[in-house]
């Protein structure tokens, strides 16, 4: 069989007049609901035009979502497979719909998915943009037109012995999982970017903070070690998703019984679905229950909750350190990446670690929405999937940039300006501290009153008052013992 001509760019679901003004070609399609046009080059069809003029919500449409069009690109190739071996497709038209969800699958014709990412039907008008693209592709494939679905039906064998109710969630299950791998990856790379930072800051010793105070010392290693440390414990719970993601409910059909999944689809299914994408995928255990439950989605969406919020937070941590030049903190240099003001000449502000906020912001809405979601599922299916993939997708989507973005314009940049920490910590009345388990709280708690009313050392104090020696003051006050440096 030899490859026909590339797909065409998708047309206007309206069928609208070519730029010369001339009427577009179309093809007359039928459902249930009765007959319509379709643009003639369209590989999409009726149902797809339906839900097109439904669903004008959000302007992101099913195409914009590579990895879920690569998700329902395999599972209609494994289907067809299986349903080859079962003998329910003959072996020309099973190659047809392979090559074609080939196609899907490798992004030649994600501008046919033309269907907005929130519908409602609980992914039908998805799944039958898939159907629909499929088919046409195949038959173009075999050499006939657009439209000619005797030879090959978008439901009667793209869609056979499927449901939208295990299709869908199945491929939204392996587009996460494939978005999620990436964002594990950019994700250690930014846990990698903080080590080396941490390394590199081991001996710049500086004060540390509890609740905007002045506590005891530390080094700037250890602070960067500690949000290194702390996004890694982020990075492991990412990782122990992707088990999850493998788990799936191809062949439940349409509430888990199975109905119209002959014997053997189920498990034919799901072997070629592992073998098409590379992934250990393994059966659901209870196909009614795994058809009606979505807390998967809501498991994924809090640890990306958590995983955002724990790097918001380390943000505006740097941002903090990094307040100044002059007024602020400014213990440690940002890259400079863009002016910062449009009236003050020569100020640069800290727009990376802003734009990292704003991504976890946006992902902890993305939590709630899914959240309401899934708990709004009802009986043997929860309606609101395509809600909880656009919104999981996207929050995975910005993480992964958000990462990337932080570590190569803003960590990797970092500088620690040591000449201000070392000033700082000669002046500090932090190392007191280390005087309360030689002389008592009280005694310490005066020396450090004093010191900051004189604006003298508590060293020199504490030697003054006979109460330590000029050596066991040095001891006892020393910034890198007491940062635990030896």
């Amino acid at each position: 069989m030899t490859h026909p001509s590339s797909p065409s760019a998708a047309p206007s679901p309206d069928a609208a007049p070519r730029p010369d003004g001339a009427p577009r070609a179309v093809r007359r399609e039928h459902d249930s609901l009765g007959d319509r046009d379709v643009p003639a080059e369209a590989y999409w069809g009726i149902s797809t035009l339906r839900a097109v003029e439904n669903f004008p919500v959000s302007g992101r449409t099913i195409g914009s979502l590579r990895s879920l069009v690569w998700g329902l690109g395999a599972v209609k190739y494994a289907a067809a497979r299986a349903n080859e071996g079962l003998r329910l497709l003959d072996e020309e038209k099973s190659a047809a719909i392979q090559w074609a969800a080939r196609d899907v699958m490798e992004g030649l014709l994600d501008d046919e998915f033309v269907v907005d990412a929130i519908q409602g039907g609980a992914g039908t008008s998805t799944n039958m943009n898939a159907n629909e693209v499929v088919a046409n592709r195949a038959l173009e494939v075999l050499g006939r037109r657009r439209g000619d679905y005797a030879a090959v039906h978008p439901i009667d064998d793209v869609n056979r012995s499927q449901s939208t109710n295990d299709v869908y969630p199945t491929a939204v299950k392996l587009a996460l999982h494939r978005e999620l791998t990436v964002l594990c990856a950019e994700h250690a790379r930014l846990i990698a970017s903080f080590s080396a930072k941490a390394e590199a800051f081991s001996d710049v010793l500086k004060v540390g903070r509890t609740q905007l105070q002045d506590a005891v010392p530390m080094s700037l290693g250890q602070e960067f070690g500690a949000f290194a440390e702390t996004l890694r414990e982020d990075g492991n719970r990412l990782t122990e998703l992707l088990p999850h993601l493998l788990e799936s409910n191809l062949g439940a059909t349409a509430i888990g019984t199975g109905i119209t999944a002959p014997a053997g689809y189920r498990e034919a299914a799901i072997r070629e679905l592992g073998a098409v994408t590379g992934l250990p995928l393994v059966s659901s255990a209870d196909l009614v229950e795994a058809t009606s439950d979505t807390g998967v989605f809501l498991l994924v969406s809090g640890v990306l909750k958590r995983a955002a919020v724990k790097l918001s937070k380390i943000c505006n941590d740097l941002r903090l350190l990094s307040s100044g030049p002059q007024a602020g903190f400014g213990e440690i240099l940002l890259p400079a990446v863009q002016a910062g003001s449009s009236i003050m000449p020569g100020k640069v502000n800290p727009v990376i670690p802003e734009m990292v906020n704003q991504v976890a912001f946006r992902v902890v809405g993305a939590d709630a929405t899914v959240t309401m979601a899934v708990e709004a599922g009802q009986l043997q299916l929860n309606a609101f999937e395509p809600v909880m993939a656009d919104s999981l997708l996207e929050s995975l989507s910005w993480l992964t940039v958000a990462c990337r973005q932080l570590r190569t314009h803003c960590v990797d940049g970092i500088q620690a300006n040591t000449v201000l920490l070392e000033q700082r910590m000669l002046n500090s009345v932090s190392v007191v501290t280390g005087l309360a388990p030689l002389l008592g709280y009280g005694p310490a708690a005066e020396l450090a009153k004093e010191a900051l009313a004189s604006n003298r050392g508590v060293a020199e104090l504490v030697v003054e008052r006979g109460l330590l020696s000029v050596t066991e003051a040095a001891g006892a006050l020393s910034a890198r013992s007491l940062a635990g440096l030896g």
